[in-house]
């Protein structure tokens, strides 16, 4: 099975990103419109993913949890594609970051 995989930059605007880090890395810093689903309870929360038929990205730090996510999902009938280097990349492509709360947004 070959897992779709692009660049954070190549995420289309309006893309249903699916950011599967935990809380206190989402906390920190995320995508402005991502959903937060972090990786260790997605099984319990299927049902927060979006119902459309529209490619589900995933991102996580690196890409390493966000990879194996994207197999399990792909492997069970969701259309997702893998979001390269993560969060990491995304915020050294300068793309933009926000954080839940006062301090100023990065990647932990």
């Amino acid at each position: 099975m070959d897992i779709e995989t692009v660049a954070p930059n190549e995420v289309p605007e309006g893309a249903h990103l699916i950011d599967v880090r935990e809380q206190n890395e989402w906390d920190a810093g995320h995508a402005p419109a991502a959903q937060h689903l972090p990786a260790s309870t997605l099984l319990q929360n299927l049902e927060q993913l979006p119902e459309d038929d529209a490619d589900l990205y995933i991102v996580c730090r690196t890409g390493g949890r966000s990879f194996q996510v994207t197999q399990w999902l792909t492997a069970n009938g969701f259309d997702a594609v893998n979001v390269a280097g993560g969060m990491d990349l995304w915020f050294e492509s300068g793309l933009p970051i926000e954080s839940d709360g006062e301090d100023e947004a990065y990647i932990l």
